[in-house]
């Protein structure tokens, strides 16, 4: 799949929002966030049991008009910047001012919100960048009305591609149900994606445990805090979705169909999955951060091992050495002739006594 997000680049940017405003007026319209297409690009796919039709690059008047009809309508708008489009489509759909100023704030958690006659859902849509190894993030709302689904994205790109080969068949389950059940396959699709994540970061976690081992390093090391550091942001967008799929369970909402429970019981099992996976592998950073303490000082024992062994041998080489350096009249060994070869087997006899002492310890 193409790179479809900005790549979070420091443990920093994760959590920073660019400020809003202070003292504008409750539901205010407002971008939040960066502009990362040039204009908005709107698209819908209206479909029945019986009838499909897909538009992409249409015009604002060609969505709106989809809001009269009683087939299911899924509407994408790509490009949240410009705010004339959003007014628009709060009139047509009868969208409540602070539903689209939660639309235009990109920095919200995952949460599910509900209004009279609709929900507004908001999520993260998350992929992992081979080439960074850094976690890339994409908020995704969602409008649920009685037949249709509004969908508002950052920019092109989603995980929606199964989806809309699915829409394509008739013989699937998804053209005879409801926008509800539409919405349920939208939310799978980026619970799915999550998986693919954590894949990603599986793997990278093993690689950087195997650096850790044989060669550790600083870099290493400050790869794992990075890690961890996405872990949380990870964390962070997972776990409201679990309140969130929880809360179109439990809650009473007139727009979720009785039948469309089951799916979301397993799009709920998914989220706790994705929940456990997530603990496990911050669990894993932390370990692999006294991983590379304990390696760091395995080796340093090991250096100071080969040093002591060293500074032992010398230790009766100098002792020796020292006694015959003292230059004494009375020393008979130094007008000896083989006085000279005698030190030397002598100091030979000492570093291979103490060599072989060492070896019988086991020191080396």
């Amino acid at each position: 799949m193409k790179q479809l997000f900005k790549p979070l680049e420091t443990v920093t940017s994760l959590f920073r929002s660019p400020p809003k405003e202070i003292g504008l007026s409750p539901g205010a319209l407002v971008h939040v966030g960066e502009q990362k297409v040039e204009r908005p690009i709107l698209s819908f796919i209206d479909y029945d049991a019986q009838n499909l039709s897909v538009e992409t690059d249409v015009s604002l008047d060609q969505c709106t008009a989809l809001a009269a009809t009683s087939t299911v309508s899924w509407v994408n708008l790509d490009g949240l910047h410009d705010i004339s489009t959003l007014q628009t489509f709060g009139r047509t759909f009868d969208l409540h001012s602070l539903l689209l100023e939660d639309i235009l704030n990109t920095n919200h958690r995952s949460k599910i919100e509900e209004f009279e006659d609709y929900l507004l859902i908001i999520v993260k849509m998350l992929d992992f960048d081979d080439h960074t190894n850094q976690v890339l993030s994409e908020q995704i709302s969602f409008v649920l009305t009685a037949h249709n689904v509004l969908s508002f994205q950052e920019k092109p790109g989603d995980v929606f591609n199964g989806v809309r080969e699915r829409l394509k068949r008739k013989s699937g389950r998804i053209r005879q149900r409801g926008a509800d059940y539409l919405t349920y396959a939208l939310l799978d699709s980026i619970v799915d994606n999550y998986f693919h994540v954590l894949e990603k970061i599986g793997d990278r976690l093993e690689m950087l445990e195997k650096e850790l081992i044989n060669q550790p390093t600083q870099e290493t090391l400050k790869q794992v805090h990075n890690l961890k550091g996405q872990l949380i942001y990870l964390r962070k967008a997972v776990w409201p979705l679990r309140e969130l799929v929880n809360s179109l369970l439990q809650d009473e909402l007139s727009l979720i169909r009785e039948d469309t429970h089951p799916f979301l019981r397993d799009l709920y099992d998914h989220t706790l999955q994705i929940i456990d996976t997530v603990e496990s592998f911050r669990d894993t950073t932390s370990g692999l951060v006294d991983l590379y303490m304990s390696s760091i000082s395995h080796r340093m024992n090991e250096v100071m091992q080969v040093l002591t062994i060293m500074a032992s041998l010398f230790i009766p080489l100098t002792f020796i050495a020292g006694i015959y350096g003292m230059n004494f009249e009375n020393m008979p060994e130094l007008k000896w002739t083989w006085g000279y070869p005698a030190v030397w087997g002598l100091m030979a006899f000492c570093v291979i006594g103490l060599l072989f002492y060492f070896k019988k310890k086991r020191w080396f």
